[in-house]
């Protein structure tokens, strides 16, 4: 195989998931210096400090506001991947992500906070639009073989994309007050990586094909990608996909829904990305802040472990692109889910137990990593080939759209309801210990996402 098929699936990922994982992170560190920023410009305005209810207001609009950029994003992502091409169309999704960098690095300079709000809006469509075309551009260039293996590149880029933001959100980086603008529009330089090395290589070979009929240049990318060898059975694969649509347009979402030919494969994708969504990992990643106390970790440490937890979520995706076609997708899936719900059982076990023995909470310290490394090995890796897999050309970008539309709508909706969980349960790991109570509603906000 030529080697510029992963080349293209790392230029994917850098403005692709990375970007989505990068703006979920890198958020945490500045809250404290863009909520001071907020007093500042509102004072300056006024001639009287904002309450505090309208900082928290801002602020929130600010985390949030990223969702919805992102719900536009993913909507638009099946009708740009058709009408563009997949390559055209990741492309075009960098000139939000340059808008949104250029808002935020330049807010301060202009004394404006709508401006970082502006910026998160537009970021968040580059989110939404990348993340889709980024799996589908992917998926539809690698060979049978290998469609697992570079799909879950995918799921590594967010997990690299999460480590890096928590990385420069240091204070030994850029996670100073004088340098959070700077930090807030650091997704500018993986963005114009892309926009300079992604022309040089071919769109989808899947695309060009079946969507755009034309066989030589599909020829002419499929050696590119993948070297001088025999890939005949593959092309022929693709030609028996194109006449079993027997010439059929892209499908609308509208489409998808109504057909009883998808029905199950509909299904499938609705329950899968729902697990994801549901399986706890905003819980446990709520509650690793009180777990890393109590097991006597120093708070000033905490920021290092929270890399040590990135860094295992990235190894155990690369993990599971390898293990993916040896064990299978349902394998992992159940194996890893039923890893996972002996994790938070034991997990809510030891929080409850934690102070009444000295070794629980490094049980519980144990358990958080267990329970990481699982999700990144089965569900947060299996999902990124599997649309690619179970749909057909016509009805792929439509379920892409389906795809973000769900992903993104449970997100929002989990970041509305998960801090009333928090307080009906009684919050028994008290994870808000060292912070304020603005900070913590932040914190939770940006973790959900």
């Amino acid at each position: 195989m030529s080697y510029n098929l992963f080349l293209l699936a790392f230029v994917l990922g850098i403005t692709g998931t990375f970007h989505y994982g990068l703006q979920v992170s890198i958020i945490n560190s500045p809250a404290e210096y863009i909520q001071s920023f907020i007093c500042e410009t509102w004072l300056k305005r006024y001639g009287s400090p904002p309450s505090a209810q309208m900082i928290t207001l801002m602020w929130s609009l600010i985390v949030s506001i990223y969702s919805i950029g992102g719900l536009l994003g993913s909507s638009s992502a099946g009708y740009l991947s058709v009408r563009f091409g997949r390559k055209k169309a990741m492309l075009l999704a960098n000139i939000p992500a340059l808008l949104g960098a250029a808002l935020m690095g330049l807010s301060r300079l202009c004394g404006s906070f709508e401006m970082i709000i502006a910026g998160r809006l537009f970021s968040g469509v580059c989110g939404g639009l990348a993340q889709n075309v980024h799996i589908m551009y992917a998926g539809e260039c690698a060979p049978r073989k290998l469609r697992g293996l570079i799909a879950i590149t995918a799921s590594t880029f967010t997990a690299a994309g999460k480590f890096v933001g928590f990385a420069l959100g240091l204070r030994e980086v850029l996670g100073v007050e004088a340098l959070w603008p700077i930090l807030l529009a650091a997704n500018a330089v993986p963005v114009l990586v892309q926009l300079l090395t992604l022309p040089f290589f071919p769109d989808s070979p899947r695309y060009l094909l079946i969507d755009q009929k034309d066989k030589e240049g599909c020829i002419k990318a499929v050696k590119q990608l993948w070297g001088d060898g025999d890939h005949v059975a593959e092309i022929d694969d693709m030609m028996s996909e194109q006449k079993a649509i027997h010439g059929q347009k892209a499908k609308s979402v509208w489409d998808l829904l109504r057909d009883r030919a998808v029905r199950w494969q509909l299904i499938t994708l609705f329950l899968v990305v729902s697990c994801i969504q549901l399986i706890g990992i905003n819980v446990v990643y709520f509650y690793a802040y009180s777990i890393f106390t109590k097991a006597g970790i120093p708070p000033a440490q905490i920021h290092y472990v929270s890399l040590g937890v990135g860094t295992t979520e990235i190894l155990s995706t690369v993990l599971c692109g390898f293990l993916i076609e040896r064990a299978g997708r349902r394998t992992l899936l159940w194996k890893s889910y039923t890893v996972m719900a002996l994790a938070l059982g034991l997990l809510t076990v030891t929080l409850f137990l934690q102070d009444s023995f000295f070794w629980v909470p490094y049980c519980s310290v144990a358990l958080v990593f267990i329970f990481i490394m699982s999700f990144g090995i089965g569900p947060g890796g299996v999902v990124c080939p599997l649309i690619t897999e179970i749909f057909i050309q016509s009805y792929r970008p439509a379920a892409y759209v389906f795809n973000g539309v769900t992903n993104w709508i449970q997100l929002f909706i989990l970041g509305l309801v998960f801090p009333f969980i928090v307080v009906f349960t009684g919050n028994a790991a008290n994870p808000q210990n060292s912070f304020n109570s603005t900070q913590v509603r932040v914190t939770q906000a940006t973790q959900l996402q």
